[in-house]
C-alpha cells in the first residue's frame, strides 16, 4: 500500500497543475475548480487503489475531470460557460509594456477560445497547454487518431479565423 501511495503521489505531483488549469478554464471560479480538482484526484485514487494499474493515469484523470465538469454544469442547469478571466500569465523578466502586450494577446485568445465548441476547446487545451499526445486526446474524446488530427486542424483554423475577425472588428472601430 505504501508503494501504491508513493506511485499515486508522483502522479498527483505531475498532473495537479494541468488538471486544475483544465477545470478552471471550464468553470472560471477558483473555489469550484479547487473542489472539482480535489474530487478528481480523490476519484482517481479510489480507482487507482482498486485497480492497482491504470494504463494512462493522466488521460484517466482528464476523463474524470471532464466528467465532473459536465456533472457540475448539469447540476447547475447550464450548457457551457468557459472563461478564464482570472488567469494571468506574466513573465517577471519582461518589462511592463511587454507584459501588457502579452496580456492583451492572451485575453484575445482566451475570449475567442470560449466561443469555440467544447470538443475544439478541450482538444486545443490538451494539445497546446497540457502537451498531450494525439493518441491521448483521441482516447479522451473517444475518436480515432486521424479524426483527432482533423479535429485539431479544424479547431486551430476556427481559432485563427475568430482571432482574425476580432482584429478586423477592433481595427475598424
Amino acid at each position: 500500500m505504501a508503494d501504491l501511495r508513493k506511485t499515486f503521489s508522483k502522479i498527483y505531483d505531475q498532473n495537479i497543475d494541468k488538471i486544475y488549469r483544465f477545470i478552471f478554464l471550464k468553470v472560471n471560479a477558483q473555489e469550484i475548480a479547487e473542489d472539482l480538482t480535489s474530487e478528481t484526484f480523490l476519484k482517481g485514487w479510489e480507482a487507482f487503489k482498486g485497480q492497482k494499474k491504470i494504463e494512462n493515469p493522466r488521460a484517466f484523470l482528464y476523463r474524470i475531470a471532464r466528467n465532473l465538469v459536465i456533472d457540475y454544469y448539469r447540476e447547475k442547469g447550464k450548457n457551457k460557460v468557459i472563461s478564464a478571466e482570472d488567469i494571468r500569465i506574466i513573465d517577471p523578466r519582461t518589462d511592463l509594456e511587454g507584459q501588457a502586450a502579452l496580456m492583451s494577446d492572451f485575453e484575445n485568445i482566451k475570449s475567442v477560445l470560449t466561443k469555440l465548441n467544447d470538443d475544439y476547446q478541450n482538444a486545443l487545451i490538451w494539445r497546446y497547454l497540457d502537451d498531450l499526445s494525439i493518441s491521448e486526446i483521441a482516447r479522451l474524446l473517444d475518436r480515432t487518431e486521424d479524426a483527432t488530427r482533423v479535429l485539431l486542424h479544424r479547431a486551430l483554423k476556427s481559432l485563427r479565423q475568430s482571432i482574425d475577425l476580432r482584429k478586423m472588428v477592433k481595427n475598424s472601430s
